[in-house]
């Protein structure tokens, strides 16, 4: 089965109307999570708890969407290093990059470490994190135009495309579509945040950056994170099945991105960035809005 699952046994509880419970048990897969130390020329910068597969797409959009590396150019090698257990066999949870662009010390000396849940954690400002774009803001005119009626089929093309989700249930994904929703990549993982590296290292490793004219659905909430990487990798729309944070929608606006949450069909909402959207009276009512206190 590989290291993308694991074969555990549970106990399936049933409690029926009258209050008594019966129960059965029986194996189940569930999703592997194992931790990923990054290095950036044999320094660890971070560790964080992955679904294993993509690694090296996962360590390059890492680096993208950190702000340390923008182009493939910058990328000399990549590969698996020390990490072995007692008995001398690797784990493939440690890779070590090499670039050919400078570090700042402090991207080194601010190693942290990512949950599969709450992404990364103590960056040292937000200021500092919304000032590592090598894209420019970009204005919502100078994108070619979303068709409402494409958003809405987003997630169910999303879901269709998701291998494991079926297997485990337990996985997040994110899909970078092109404006006729075509599907140029999906990649999941135990971390919303991991899946959206894993598209942003997909696209560097192509040489495709910055996204222009793409749209990143992803199967959870819109937080920060999301929201930066996204910017970083020149994505100019995040959609989400579920709601924004105040945080996120306070950056998406700050840099010109389309923000959409609660994508189900047949409705979304549009927090920032409705001049990209194809329909007549969005925008105005966007303008019309007053200020919420």
């Amino acid at each position: 089965m590989g290291r993308l699952t694991s074969r555990v046994p549970l106990v399936r509880v049933t409690v029926a109307d009258d209050g008594s419970a019966t129960t059965i048990g029986r194996p189940d897969t569930v999703v592997a999570e194992e931790p990923l130390e990054i290095r950036v020329g044999g320094e660890a910068i971070s560790v964080t708890m992955r679904t294993p597969g993509h690694d090296f797409e996962l360590v390059a959009g890492f680096l993208v969407t950190e702000g340390i590396i923008s182009s493939v150019e910058h990328i000399r090698t990549q590969r698996y290093c020390a990490g072995a257990t007692d008995e001398g066999v690797n784990t493939y949870n440690v890779v070590d990059v090499s670039v050919t662009v400078p570090v700042v010390p402090r991207d080194v000396a601010r190693s942290f470490y990512t949950t599969s849940s709450c992404g990364i954690c103590g960056k040292a400002s937000i200021d500092a994190i919304r000032a590592r774009s090598a894209f420019p803001r970009v204005s919502p005119a100078e994108g070619a135009a979303l068709d409402p009626a494409l958003v809405v089929t987003l997630p169910d093309r999303l879901r269709a495309a998701q291998r494991l989700f079926d297997d485990t249930g337990g996985l997040h994904a994110a899909g970078l579509f092109d404006l006729d929703g075509n599907l140029l990549c999906v990649r999941e993982d135990v971390g919303r945040h991991n899946a959206v590296d894993k598209v942003v290292g997909w696209a560097l490793l192509e040489g495709r950056l910055p996204l222009r004219d793409t749209v990143l659905q992803v199967s959870g909430r819109a937080s920060f994170e999301l929201v930066q990487k996204a910017h970083l990798a020149g994505i100019p729309v995040l959609s989400a099945v579920s709601a924004p944070s105040s945080l996120a929608v306070e950056l998406a606006d700050e840099v010109g991105m389309t923000l959409l949450g609660f994508v189900r069909p047949p409705t979304f909402n549009v927090y920032t960035g409705a001049d990209r959207l194809r329909a007549p009276d969005l925008a105005a009512t966007a303008d019309g809005l007053a200020p919420v206190p």
